[in-house]
């Protein structure tokens, strides 16, 4: 595996598979910067890598401004020389039915999910192109490619993610490589954005009921950026043995 030595920038990276990438991606000996808004946490991930040898950065910024993700990018090629891949995870899911018009939380999650990664492109396919390498891993979900009642919103900006990440790929095929990793039901903080109690209540019983560790995805995740240079990992869809949608 083609990991050791390899910078490696996160986004959302305070929890959930942000952070299972982080710890498993710097025990394989890449050299990591986590990003996200809870500094504490941050410090925290950052603290415990070191203690086990690894390396490791942080930076508190917010993917929905694009001078944070800028300066996030800029950061880690400040600290660590240069930057080999951006794994852009940064993701929020108000579940809700499109008649309760939660506006400020559809716009939140297409802020999230859509621009971020959008921003985490933008600022760092110029370095990929002077450097000649690089390698995109954008985050989506199952939703990417089914939609379920009140997960309207949520799968459309997956959708985009899965559009973007094919339209990027055609686009800087040959030393820029791009993967889509979809995850299924997985452990993670995202159903704590639902503001409706009952919705919330009903989505975390679900999830209990069929959920992999995050860190089967760090495990996908190390296994497209640890390929060698000529072999492009372009989508792993990664579920539960038990999940069916």
């Amino acid at each position: 595996m083609e990991i050791q030595g390899k910078v490696v920038a996160i986004t959302g990276a305070s929890s959930g598979i942000g952070e299972a990438t982080a710890r498993r991606l710097a025990a394989q000996g890449a050299r990591v910067v986590v990003g996200a808004r809870r500094t504490a946490r941050l410090e925290a991930l950052v603290e415990d890598i070191r203690r086990q040898g690894g390396e490791a950065a942080y930076r508190q910024f917010d993917v929905t401004r694009r001078e944070d993700v800028r300066s996030f990018v800029g950061f880690a090629v400040e600290r660590f020389g240069r930057l080999d891949v951006l794994v852009n995870n940064a993701g929020v899911m108000p579940l809700s039915l499109m008649e309760h018009l939660k506006v400020e939380e559809w716009e939140r999650m297409v802020d999230v999910n859509i621009k971020g990664v959008l921003y985490g492109i933008a600022a760092a396919l110029p370095l990929f192109k002077a450097q000649g390498s690089g390698q995109f891993v954008n985050i989506s979900s199952v939703g990417d490619r089914v939609v379920v009642p009140t997960s309207t919103v949520y799968c459309a900006t997956k959708f985009a993610v899965r559009a973007i990440s094919e339209g990027l790929r055609q686009e800087v095929g040959g030393s820029i490589r791009v993967t889509l990793v979809a995850p299924g039901v997985t452990e993670s903080e995202l159903a704590e954005s639902i503001s409706d109690p009952e919705m919330k209540r009903s989505a975390i019983e679900d999830l209990r009921k069929s959920i992999i560790p995050a860190d089967a995805i760090a495990r996908a995740i190390a296994f497209a950026i640890g390929q060698p240079a000529d072999v492009d990992v372009n989508e792993l869809v990664v579920r539960p043995t038990s999940q069916t949608f």
